[in-house]
């Protein structure tokens, strides 16, 4: 095992047990967007994404929110439209906290443009080309 398996994991074995409980995925249609920029001084920009969700079969709404701080480049986020389908991976709020409702996304996977906001692994996309026989 080289030195940056060994770092990985265990990086991902604190991160599960600091957060393995409040780990979610919610898959649904998206009900409300909206995104606000913000740049100071033009060195730091700031992004909030707020997005209402609807669960598949589920009456109620779900409320997740994207916070990213970036100095010298602005943070991107990706084009989510009223009404696409989207995977979004978050953790929920604390238990007593004023925002336990609330869902922190880590990543957004739109299904209806097959885009991500942070690409996975493994997951590359193949384009077949067709021979037609005459």
């Amino acid at each position: 095992m080289s030195i940056k398996e060994k770092f990985a994991k265990y990086y991902t074995e604190n991160f599960l047990k600091k957060y393995g409980e409040r780990l979610t995925q919610i898959q649904g249609n998206v009900i409300s967007v909206k995104i606000e920029e913000k740049t100071i001084l033009w060195l730091f920009h700031k992004i909030k994404a707020t997005l209402i969700v609807k669960p598949d079969r589920s009456k109620s709404v779900i409320k997740c929110v994207y916070q990213k701080n970036r100095w010298f480049k602005k943070p991107e986020f990706i084009t989510i439209n009223q009404g696409n389908l989207v995977i979004i991976q978050g953790i929920k709020g604390k238990k007593g906290k004023e925002d336990r409702e609330t869902i922190s996304i880590m990543n957004v996977r739109n299904l209806t443009t097959k885009k991500d906001l942070i690409p996975v692994e493994g997951k590359v996309q193949r384009v077949q080309k067709v021979q037609r026989i005459k």
